[in-house]
């Protein structure tokens, strides 16, 4: 994709939002930098609504947009100047001038000249397109520009400072629609992950320490381009499955148990977000299959239920019904399949739902609920992760022995195509035969 075409994709982003914010002034802010230790801080990471407006990847930005018309609008970023000296260390910056011509916005200045340029801009509107409350510093100093142009017009009584709208919102409702360059990102993203998965899988066995599994997932993710991951890996073996945020990976894996990985990486700036689980040793007991073979049913129901016009948690509601089929068909449940269901007797074992939006950000914006408060209808252009899963404690009595401790979840990454729907992520396998072939591969 050539860059004239990223440009006009970040101008139509843009537009977009601008024409269902109305007439006033957005301001945006990039992430901010955070210190860690010392004088390091943390690797930095743009702030995701604002590259999704400008494509801008350095600190200390800020966007400034305002619509002309329906069909135009005037962008203004500033940036951090061009410093030969301070670039010898931190590396090279775009500037003011290759901001313009790179990013295809009207006008860019230095940081320096924000509150100036800002204090003119507010004279004349009526309304400010902003989020209070993320950048203090930012806060008191628009806070301090009001101040001066109520000063400078004491005689005419302003307001102390414009009607204040968050932007946040309508900017969640354009990104919950992927655009084709998107897409492209989360095809990238799920490539990558897919091979940090497969590595997995040939690499795991007993006597292996979960973060050494880890390494050999995210080393692939690297060596596949991606700079870091979309979220912190999980690799939980044995019952450590059934802690569902578990990211300590400091366990010794035990011949004979399974593992679970929910790790994706980070493309462009987009997630995969990936679970498997599988043998440590290469092949699943009779117990763990039995497990596995209910939560693939779940899963694959989940999946036919996502196209067009159906409500978003109508793949729930499909891994809900399969998951109780197999705890009745285990003999972990009995009884009456329709009470079962009104009663929600599956969640002492699965109690996550089993979608969350996918793009930017692994939980990504966007509402569940229509304006009606009924749930959100799926409409194409929307990802949404599919992740059923059970998981039996330890010490659970009331499952039988044999199924103690297991902890299974299968996740994909699921596009809503005009016609259905497409898995992203299908390069990772999934099909008991296929897994333990891989997982014996490496043996």
């Amino acid at each position: 994709m050539s860059s004239e075409e990223f440009r006009a994709s970040w101008r139509k982003r843009r537009q977009r939002v601008l024409n269902e914010l109305g007439d006033g002034l957005l301001v945006l802010p990039t992430a901010p930098l955070r210190i860690r230790n010392g004088d390091v801080h943390y690797a930095f990471r743009p702030g995701s609504d604002f590259h999704y407006l400008t494509g801008f990847d350095e600190p200390e930005a800020v966007l400034a947009a305002y619509r002309v018309n329906a069909r135009e609008h005037r962008s203004i970023l500033f940036v951090r100047p061009r410093d030969p000296k301070r670039e010898v260390w931190d590396g090279s910056r775009m500037g003011p001038r290759g901001a313009i011509r790179k990013l295809g916005v009207d006008e860019a200045y230095p940081t320096a000249l924000l509150y100036e340029k800002l204090e003119a801009q507010l004279q004349s509107v009526g309304r400010l397109f902003y989020t209070l409350g993320v950048d203090e510093l930012m806060d008191r100093s628009l806070a301090r520009v009001f101040e001066r142009n109520v000063a400078f017009d004491y005689r005419g009584n302003p307001a102390a400072h414009p009607i204040v709208k968050d932007p946040a919102p309508v900017i969640a409702t354009s990104r919950l629609i992927k655009d084709r360059f998107e897409i492209s990102a989360l095809d990238k993203a799920a490539k990558v992950t897919a091979a940090g998965h497969r590595r997995a899988m040939e690499a795991a066995a007993p006597g292996q320490m979960e973060y050494e599994l880890q390494a050999e997932i995210e080393a692939m993710f690297r060596c596949m381009g991606s700079k870091r991951n979309g979220y912190d890996s999980i690799v939980a073996s044995g019952a450590n499955a059934c802690v569902l945020h578990y990211v300590d990976n400091n366990r010794k894996m035990k011949p004979g148990e399974l593992v679970l990985v929910d790790a994706g990486a980070e493309a462009d700036l987009y997630t995969a977000d990936v679970t498997r689980t599988f043998p440590v040793s290469g092949r699943f007991t009779d117990a763990q299959a039995a497990v596995y073979r209910i939560v693939l049913k779940a899963q694959k129901s989940a999946i036919r239920a996502v196209r067009p016009g159906r409500r978003w948690n109508a793949p729930h509601a499909a891994a809900v019904r399969a998951t109780i089929d197999g705890l009745l068909g285990l003999g972990i449940l009995r009884g009456d399949r329709k009470k079962l269901l009104e009663a929600d007797a599956h969640r002492e074992w699965f109690m996550h739902g089993t979608s969350h939006w996918l793009g930017m950000d692994v939980h990504d914006v966007g509402g569940y609920r229509e304006p009606d408060g009924k749930p959100m209808k799926l409409r194409a252009g929307m990802v949404l992760t599919i992740e059923p899963g059970l998981y039996f404690g330890p010490r659970d009595q009331r499952v039988r022995k044999e199924y103690r401790g297991i902890g299974v979840r299968i996740e994909d990454d699921v596009l809503v195509t005009p016609s259905g729907h497409r898995v992203l992520t299908y390069g990772v396998p999934k099909e008991r035969h296929d897994v333990e072939a891989l997982c014996q591969r490496g043996r």
